[in-house]
């Protein structure tokens, strides 16, 4: 399991888990969306501008 902390939010991955590759999206330990990283789409949840552009960040660094 990756977990990085940004702007807020919380960001995990678990390695080995199902297709496609995503990220699950917390604040304040609350569940905000779970964000499909292949196809830049929302899997539930609603993402915000702000959350959108924390995970393109993170994609560009290499954290997730």
């Amino acid at each position: 399991m990756g977990k990085v902390r940004r702007g807020g939010y919380v960001f995990v991955i678990w390695k080995g888990d199902h297709s496609p590759r995503h990220v699950h999206v917390y604040r304040d330990g609350r569940f905000v969306v779970k964000w499909d990283l292949d196809n830049s789409v929302p899997m539930r949840g609603k993402v915000t501008r702000r959350v959108r552009e924390l995970i393109e960040k993170l994609e560009s660094e290499g954290e997730i």
